[in-house]
C-alpha cells in the first residue's frame, strides 16, 4: 500500500476528465474532492470542483462562498469552485412538465389540469435529484474546463445520482414503446390522412440519446473515476465493500480507496492515555481488513492536529494523497 499510488493512478489515466469522491457520511468526501482538486490545478489544469451534496460544505472548507455558480477561489490559479444550486432547474423542469403533460392530457381528451399532476411529481424527493443530476451532467456536457472533481453526497445517494443514466435509459426506452403503440393505434383509428407532430416523442427521443451520452461519460474508464474514502472503523469500511460492487455493475470505473484519519503511531508515546493505544490498536486491526478487502488503496491520510480548512490545510494534506 503506497502512498504514491494516487499521484501514479493518475499518471496511468492521463485523459481522466471526471474524478468523483464518494463515501460514508462523515469520512472526508469534501476534504480529498478539495485536495486532489487544489493539486490538479497546480499542476496548470483548469479545474472545476463541484458539489453535488444536497447539504454542501466547499463554502465552509474554502472559507469563502461558492454557492449558486462557479467562482475562482482565492489565492488558487486556475481553480473554480460551485455548490450546485437546484432551485433554478427545479423551476425549469416545473414547466417543462406542465407543458409535457397539458399536451398530453389534450392528446388523450382528459378534462383534468395538469398542476395537480406537475405538484405531485416535484414533491417526490427524488425529483431533486434528479434536478443535481442534470446540473451534473449540464456541467460535464459544457466541457469548458480541462477536468472535473466531484463532491458527491453520501454512498447511497452518490449511487442513484451516478446510476440515474442507467435508470433513465431503461425507463425512456419503455416509455418510447408505449409512445409508438399508442401512436400508431392512433393513426389507425384516425380519418385524417395527415400525420400529427408528436412533441412527447420528440422529447423522449432526445431524453434518451441525452442519457447516452452521459452513460456514455460516466463509464468511460478512460475519463471517469470514482474514489471511496474510508476510515479504519467497521462501518464505513461496510459500506464502501457494499458499494464498490455495486459501481462495478453500473459499469462506473472505480479509482481506488482513499483511508482518511489514520493515527501517526510514530508521534505518540508510550506514556500516552490509554484511550490513544486503543484506537490505534482498534485502527491497526481495521487497516489490515483494508488491506485484504480493497487492493487499491491510493493513499493513507493522517490524523491532523487541526481540522482541514483552507487552503494550507489542504496543500499539507496534497502531501499525502499525492506524494
Amino acid at each position: 500500500m503506497s502512498a504514491a499510488a494516487t499521484k501514479q493512478f493518475l499518471s496511468e489515466h492521463a485523459a481522466l476528465k471526471y474524478l468523483f469522491f464518494g463515501g460514508k457520511g462523515g469520512v472526508g468526501k469534501t476534504v480529498m474532492a478539495g485536495t486532489a482538486a487544489l493539486w490538479l490545478a497546480g499542476q496548470g489544469k483548469r479545474i472545476l470542483l463541484a458539489s453535488t451534496n444536497p447539504v454542501h460544505s466547499l463554502s465552509s472548507l474554502l472559507d469563502q462562498d461558492v454557492f449558486g455558480r462557479p467562482t475562482p477561489v482565492n489565492g488558487a490559479p486556475n481553480l473554480e469552485a460551485y455548490e450546485i444550486d437546484t432551485k433554478d432547474t427545479i423551476e425549469k423542469s416545473k414547466v417543462e412538465l406542465t407543458e409535457k403533460i397539458q399536451w398530453f392530457l389534450k392528446y388523450a381528451d382528459i378534462k383534468t389540469k395538469a398542476d395537480q399532476f406537475v405538484e405531485s411529481a416535484t414533491m417526490n424527493p427524488a425529483f431533486e435529484e434528479s434536478a443535481m443530476f442534470e446540473n451534473m451532467i449540464n456541467l460535464m456536457f459544457e466541457d469548458k474546463y480541462d477536468a472535473y472533481v466531484f463532491d458527491t453526497a453520501p454512498t447511497a445517494n452518490a449511487r442513484r445520482l451516478l446510476g440515474m443514466s442507467s435508470v433513465y435509459g431503461m425507463w425512456v426506452n419503455k416509455m418510447v414503446q408505449s409512445r409508438e403503440e399508442a401512436k400508431s393505434l392512433r393513426e389507425l383509428l384516425s380519418y385524417s390522412k395527415e400525420k400529427e407532430k408528436d412533441p412527447l416523442m420528440e422529447y423522449l427521443l432526445g431524453f434518451r440519446a441525452r442519457m447516452e451520452r452521459a452513460k456514455g461519460l460516466l463509464t468511460s474508464a478512460d475519463k471517469t473515476a470514482f474514489f471511496f474514502i474510508t476510515l479504519p472503523e467497521a462501518l464505513p469500511i461496510a459500506v464502501i465493500k457494499r458499494f464498490i460492487n455495486w459501481f462495478h455493475d453500473f459499469g462506473i470505473p472505480v479509482g481506488g480507496v482513499i483511508v482518511n484519519l489514520v493515527i501517526d503511531k510514530s508521534g505518540v508515546k508510550k506514556d500516552a492515555p490509554s484511550f490513544v493505544h486503543n484506537r490505534i490498536a482498534m485502527q491497526d486491526t481495521y487497516m489490515e481488513e483494508i488491506r485484504r478487502s480493497f487492493p487499491d488503496v491510493r493513499a493513507v491520510i493522517p490524523l491532523f492536529d487541526k481540522e482541514v480548512r483552507g487552503l494550507a490545510m489542504l496543500k499539507r494534506t496534497a502531501e499525502y494523497l499525492f506524494a
